[in-house]
């Protein structure tokens, strides 16, 4: 009898060091597989240009670089565009604002989104959310919400394979949180 007992104590125990070891080697694929997610949405975001219009910049001697501090913030909440002439406008001209970060056309003002992981930005939204603006043009990625403005070409994603759309996602909810409200786009009344 003392060895049945002995085998069942035995076969329970390698059964949960088993479990444990499976578990633990799951759970750092899945933490490797993510990784390995965001290091991809880290690659396509900077291959795409996201920063061009999405992260504010400062001038060096070598030009124009992405200000770290605001990076992929959007337009800076503290600035203010300068005066435009109108009349160019009318003449179908578009301006963009020095840092990339707006555009006047003569379909308003757009300014480019907070997409970090800030609450202000994206931090808040879901997968679906992230797809239905990058593959839709909703804003805020809602459905019922208007199209996003030029020049946001997020026709250029519409064809793009789910898995990078989930690892730009999984790449942006990884990155430094910065809180910056972007002001609201004005439509042109012309």
């Amino acid at each position: 009898m003392k060895k049945y007992i002995l085998l069942a104590v035995i076969v329970a125990a390698t059964s949960l060091a088993y479990s444990c070891s499976s578990t633990e080697v799951e759970e750092e694929k899945s933490t490797n597989a993510k990784a390995a997610r965001i290091a991809r949405g880290e690659y396509l975001v900077k291959i795409s240009g996201c920063g061009d219009c999405h992260s504010p910049k400062i001038m060096t001697p070598k030009g124009p670089v992405e200000d770290s501090a605001y990076l992929l913030a959007g337009f800076r909440s503290k600035d203010h565009l300068p005066p435009v002439d109108s009349s160019v406008l009318k003449n179908g001209w578009a301006l963009f604002y020095a840092e990339g970060t707006a555009m006047v056309s003569p379909m308003g003002i757009s300014y480019a989104a907070n997409i970090t992981a800030d609450e202000t930005g994206i931090g808040n939204w879901t997968l679906e959310q992230f797809k239905t603006a990058m593959t839709e043009g909703k804003w805020k990625g809602l459905k019922d919400n208007r199209q996003l403005l030029p020049p946001m070409p997020w026709q250029n994603f519409t064809k793009m394979h789910p898995e990078d759309l989930e690892a730009i996602y999984d790449y942006l909810q990884s990155t430094k949180p910065v809180e910056n409200i972007v002001p609201m786009a004005v439509f042109s009344t012309q």
